[in-house]
């Protein structure tokens, strides 16, 4: 756009006879020519067309994988908060269950509680009554008083093996529902422990890819395995164990040392390549 923008200026300079104008001008489109040609000129050397779909490969894995890490983040993000609702769905059915429980069973202790004060009430009122009967004279048969207190504890024994049965069910109860309760929290532990150690081992994946290359660009993997039984020999052997961390320890510094630093914790993944042809080398 620049060249014939210039173009059209040198024509109008030819035709109005502005030789300075159309020298100036000549000059700019020249030097123009030379940008343009200079930008070029890569493009037509061996390999360029090559590295660039290379690059362009590169820039549209790094784009799907940025993708699928944000797919994934959202993905987990609604699979958690689809968790935490069922989670909190059966928590609201056992809590509802439990409470149906536990108040029919608190009806029964209160019911039980009501027999009691009836026959507390019935005890003080027959003896009101008695008090009154003997300042008029009259006083009931020792049996009467037997059989009153022999109905009266038969039926507290009977009332006091209830509130026993139902306080036995009121515990039998709360310890079910602290057992589910405690089953489903263990449950979903055990969801979140395997989906952290798929995320690990899809990071150990993307890690491996990164520094012994993609699997699918390389099927000859097998030929990295000499190199990754080295590596993973400590693992395998307590001897080279030793011999491992004694050399490693001989490299161990404080953080603040001027002369040397910690050894890092994992693997040092390599820097992006920041042009074309370390990009050419790492490939």
């Amino acid at each position: 756009a620049r060249l014939t923008a210039l173009c059209r200026a040198l024509r109008r300079s030819e035709d109005e006879g502005d030789e300075p104008g159309w020298v100036r001008t000549r000059e700019e489109a020249e030097a123009a020519l030379r940008e343009l040609r200079e930008v070029v000129r890569p493009l037509r050397e061996p390999g360029y067309s090559e590295a660039l779909r290379r690059k362009a490969e590169r820039a549209r894995k790094r784009r799907l994988r940025l993708q699928r890490r944000k797919h994934e983040a959202r993905a987990a993000k609604e699979e958690e908060a689809a968790r935490a609702a069922e989670r909190e769905a059966k928590e609201r059915e056992l809590k509802a269950a439990a409470d149906s429980v536990l108040s029919e069973v608190r009806k029964k202790q209160a019911d039980t509680k009501r027999m009691m004060d009836i026959l507390r009430g019935l005890e003080k009122l027959r003896k009101l009554r008695k008090e009154a009967a003997a300042r008029k004279g009259v006083c009931p048969p020792p049996s009467a008083d037997e059989a009153f207190e022999n109905q009266v504890e038969s039926l507290k024994t009977l009332l006091k093996t209830r509130t026993e049965l139902y306080e036995a069910e009121e515990r039998a109860l709360r310890v079910m529902l602290e057992g589910e309760q405690e089953e489903e929290r263990k449950r979903e532990m055990e969801k979140k422990q395997k989906k952290e150690r798929e995320k690990l081992l899809q990071q150990k994946l993307e890690m491996d890819s990164k520094l012994f290359g993609d699997p699918a660009e390389f099927p000859l993997a097998h030929l990295l395995q000499p190199f990754r039984d080295y590596y993973l020999q400590a693992e395998h052997s307590v001897a080279a164990l030793i011999q491992i961390r004694h050399e490693w320890d001989q490299y161990l510094v404080p953080a603040d040392h001027p002369e040397g630093s910690c050894i890092p914790p994992g693997w040092v993944l390599p820097s992006l390549p920041t042009n074309d042809t370390w990009a050419t080398a790492v490939r």
